[in-house]
């Protein structure tokens, strides 16, 4: 190794913050997803400060995890009280907390005294438990949807219906098959008593934020009990308050066998029991449910009330909302909107998702409505240039 010259110091100082952010990261991380261009060094409630000091408006909450945005009190004490109290007791015993999370959880899943809850660490863990789960039946097949997501460790990627991210891995766990999502005919000419499980997920968020058809869940849940097969319902992105309902299958009126979580419970943590109760609490007691589900509605109509021409409509429910474009400038309009000051994503070249925190005011919506048709001009592509002829 060279020590850096005086050079190089003088370069380091002439880059911003997240220059030198985004040059330290890739001499020391994997670049798997690519170098972050922004380094955040601080947030309060839905807003986010980087190393150079601005200011954006986070409209991803982590891609639906910040549940209470960022520094919430309630996640602070919290976590503040319980790790000065007791931290990690590992498997070999329980605690209050965690007993009482559990309790809580099958209550709102509507299932208490006919459930049982099973703790991780993540969404991937959680679809890795179910994937398991499907096994123990001792059925060799098990179905899925194109486009969805559950997670990228073996069995979770097993069922994820992208291609892309599977090959780079394969060979795959076998006996998996995927099915076109909100297809009924497709489901029932796939699901017979070889199934272990049909994989579903209420909102496919990374496909684009596509949410299943009118009547879907219900035979999907249909065609499972006449088949013994398993109903497994991903709530990872779309569970804890996400789409204005505690659970997004609900509003289908089913009852999955095995139901995956994640992501919000935690509110940015990896799921611990006294942050996950805290953050259950908070949207209890101000509202948030019917909160998330009268924003959404609000953000929906005021950004098809737009009549840019780059939006076709909105869709998806609460607070998880995919803006379907008419042109594939996802990737750019979410590079104009950091510019703005907003934190959004593509998760497909003509969707743009939003998924903020639930916490989120009317204000802070309506000045991203106010600023979307700048951000998608900036990002929209140049006019065919006009041809002159001469005549003579």
């Amino acid at each position: 190794m060279t020590a850096p010259t005086a050079a190089t110091n003088v370069e380091q100082q002439q880059l911003s913050g997240n220059e030198q952010a985004a040059q330290r990261w890739s001499q020391a991380l994997m670049d798997n997803f690519g170098v972050p261009p922004v380094e955040l060094v601080s947030g309060s409630g839905a807003v986010v400060t980087d190393v150079d000091g601005r200011q954006y408006l986070d409209l991803l909450g982590g891609i639906a995890v910040n549940s209470l945005g960022h520094a919430h009190p309630a996640v602070v004490r919290a976590v503040s009280e319980q790790v000065a109290t007791l931290g990690h007791v590992s498997n070999f015993f329980t605690h209050p907390t965690v007993i009482e999370l559990a309790e809580r959880l099958l209550d709102i899943s509507g299932v208490r005294g006919n459930g049982r809850v099973i703790f991780g660490n993540s969404g991937t863990e959680a679809s890795e438990a179910a994937f398991k789960m499907a096994r123990r039946t001792g059925r060799p097949r098990i179905i899925a949807a194109d486009g969805a997501f559950h997670g990228r460790t073996m069995g979770a990627l097993a069922v994820t219906g992208q291609p892309a991210k599977r090959a780079p891995f394969e060979p795959m766990p076998p006996g998996v098959e995927f099915v076109p999502y909100g297809d009924v005919s497709a489901l029932e000419n796939a699901v017979d008593g070889t199934v272990a499980a049909l994989f579903l997920e209420p909102i496919m968020g990374e496909a684009g934020v596509i949410p299943a058809p009118d009547g879907y869940l219900a035979a999907a849940r249909r065609i499972t009990a006449e088949h013994g097969a398993l109903l497994i319902i991903d709530e990872v992105q779309t569970g804890i308050g996400r789409t204005g309902g505690w659970l997004a299958h609900q509003k289908a009126g089913i009852v999955p066998d095995v139901i995956t979580l994640a992501k919000g419970l935690g509110g940015g943590m990896p799921i611990g029991a006294a942050t996950a109760l805290a953050v259950l609490r908070t949207i209890e007691t101000d509202g948030l449910l019917d909160h998330v589900d009268a924003l959404g509605k609000h953000i929906a109509t005021g950004v098809e009330d737009l009549g840019h021409p780059l939006v076709g409509h909105v869709r998806g429910a609460g607070l998880l909302l995919g803006i379907v474009l008419t042109e594939n400038v996802g990737a750019g309009a979410a590079l104009a909107a950091r510019d703005a000051g907003f934190i959004i994503n593509a998760p497909a070249p003509d969707v743009l998702r939003l998924a903020p925190p639930l916490i989120l005011t009317q204000e802070q919506a309506d000045s991203f409505v106010a600023a979307l048709p700048g951000i998608l001009d900036a990002a929209a592509p140049p006019a065919p240039a006009r041809q002159i002829t001469e005549k003579g």
